[in-house]
Order: structure tokens, then sequence, then C-alpha cells
């Protein structure tokens, strides 16, 4: 699914990003399972990655992030008709964390609701958000992605303990006088879908009663690092432009090997690509809007600039999002 944007122009105008407390670095994983500093650093990128507190669920993270993007929209709760969560990780089956942050933030008359789309989750989201937005069935959207996938980690599985932390990113979407979103493109191949799943997590009974992450590393790695290139490319021919039109590139922050693939094969310079795996490790839904706060509080997000968005993840699902950037935003992490 591949498409440029039509009716009024709608981009982003608020953003918050909020991350646990607790830093779990490489050297302490190196106390739980057999690895150690060096080994992750080499196959990973990452140092140290997030991890939710025992009672901490995805709404518990999210909430910070959400009021952080409404304050600076300047947007109030009620003024919010539309509220998409992409997760993995919900607090429960039902009700949605949609409808728990909606009832938490004061928004009485939102449509809310959950998204699952693994690591594209984000882009999902706001593919859907700007498609109520240009069709008037909504007015404002806020649009959130996170996950707390240290809750359904085998803490002795080394290939999957070291990839993940927990995060949450929320942006507000409306109606603006020009520039942003101008195209997205979408996809998913549920034949790979078994490369990374999380078996007996819903109505389909597995032998294995526990629920945790299982990962085919050599299949993901493969996929991601073709589609990772593939979407990007695609949503740039869509829309008229070219790599060299690009401003910032925002990846999602699976692994640096993947970003770094994807930099050499798209010919986006590292000057303008937001890399900060190496802190958070891959946060899911999360890992685009953590990402793009960051891009934020460096002052690369600034009016007019040319922003790529690209994901993929469990599903298996891609996703790329071509915005210009219309806000200044500063200070967006919580």
């Amino acid at each position: 699914m591949i498409g440029r944007t039509t009716g009024p122009p709608i981009s982003i105008t608020g953003l918050g990003c909020h991350v646990p407390e607790r830093v779990l670095g490489n050297d302490e994983l190196s106390t739980m399972v057999d690895t150690n500093n060096e080994w992750i650093l080499e196959r990973t990128g990452i140092r140290e990655r997030r991890i939710a507190a025992d009672g901490e669920a995805l709404t518990d993270i999210a909430l910070p992030a959400c009021r952080r993007a409404l304050e600076m929209a300047g947007a109030g709760a009620a003024s919010i008709d539309l509220l998409i969560v992409a997760t993995v990780t919900p607090d429960m089956a039902f009700p949605s964390c949609g409808a728990l942050l909606a009832d938490e933030l004061g928004m009485p008359d939102a449509a809310a609701y959950d998204l699952s789309a693994g690591c594209t989750g984000f882009v999902y989201a706001i593919a859907q958000a700007h498609a109520m937005l240009a069709s008037g069935l909504a007015k404002r959207a806020l649009v959130v992605g996170g996950d707390v996938l240290s809750k359904i980690l085998d803490w002795t599985d080394r290939s999957t303990l070291v990839l993940f932390g927990d995060g949450a990113g929320a942006v507000v979407l409306e109606v603006v006088g020009e520039g942003g979103f101008l195209g997205f493109e979408l996809g998913a191949d549920g034949g790979g879908g078994s490369s990374l799943w999380l078996p007996g997590s819903g109505s389909r009974t597995f032998e294995e009663p526990e629920k945790v992450v299982k990962m085919n590393g050599r299949e993901v790695f493969k996929f991601a690092t073709r589609v990772m290139v593939s979407s990007a490319e695609a949503i740039l021919a869509e829309c008229g432009k070219t790599v060299a039109d690009i401003d910032v590139y925002v990846p999602h922050q699976a692994n640096v090997r993947i970003i770094d693939h994807a930099v050499r094969k798209l010919g986006v310079s590292e000057e303008k690509t937001v890399v900060n795996v190496d802190r958070y490790g891959n946060t899911s839904s999360g890992s685009i809007p953590l990402a793009l706060a960051d891009a934020a509080d460096d002052g690369r997000l600034e009016p007019g600039k040319l922003v790529l968005l690209t994901g993929m993840g469990a599903g298996l699902t891609w996703g790329s999002a071509l915005i210009e950037w219309t806000h200044p935003t500063t200070g967006a992490t919580a």
C-alpha cells in the first residue's frame, strides 16, 4: 500500500517521549546471561536500555509522553477526538490502552483504540490518524507508540534479552497551513510471522505455556536490511523526492548494523541519520518517536526540513512516512 496524501495539509504539532528510570547496561546483563559488553556492542551497537519497574505498565510510561505532546502542541486534552496507541504490550487485552489513556487524560469524546503492527506500529498509527483527519472524521489526533518488551522476554535467552528496551512516545496530529505529511508506504508479510512472534499470547493454544518473544535473528536481519531500503526508496519515488532531498532520516532503532546497512544502500549521510539505539535498545513501537525526540532536542526538526521515517517489525511488517516538518520542537523528552 502506497500513496501520496490528499486533502488538507496535516502535520505533527506536538511531540513527547518518556522512558523508565532503570538503566540496564551491558555489564549488568553479563551477570544474567553468557555475554559481555564487547559481544553486544559488536553485534547490536547497544550499550544500555531502559527497563520498566515491576509494577509499571505501558500506560504508566505513555502518560507523561502524552502530556508533553499535548503541552507542546498547545492542545487541551478535551480537543482530542482520536487516540491511537501502537503497541504489542498493552496493559491487558481489554480495555485498550487507548481507552485507559483517554480516560486518564480527560478525553471524553475521543475514539480510542490500540493497534498492533510490531515495531512498525507507530508508522501505521500515524497513517491511520492522517486518514481520519484528512477525511474530516477527526479534527485533532493523539498517536502513541510504545512498548514494555521487558515484560515478555525470556530473561535466560541471550539472543533477545540484549536487544530490547522499554519506552514510549506520543505525537499530536492536526491540520496545518502548509507542509506536513507527503505520503505513506505500508506492507506486511504474514508468511514471515514465525520469525518474530509471541506464541501463546492469544486464542491459539501452544504446547509451550510461557509467553515469551521468539525470534529467528538471521531471518529478521535479512528481512530488515531489505525492507528498510525498499520501503524508503518506494515512498521517495512516490512523492517525487530523492535521497538528496532528505534532511533528517529516522530509521527504526532495531540494531546499528541494520541502520548502517540502510544508510549505505540509500546513500543517506550519517550526519542526517538519527541513531539512539545505543542508549535505548529496540523499544519497538516507541523506537521512532524516541528518535524523533532526540532529533528535536538536537535542533534538527526545523520547519521546512524533509524527514523520512522508516520502520519494520513483527508481522512481519514495514512502513515509511515522508513529512515536511512544520512546527519547532524542543524538549520533547519528559
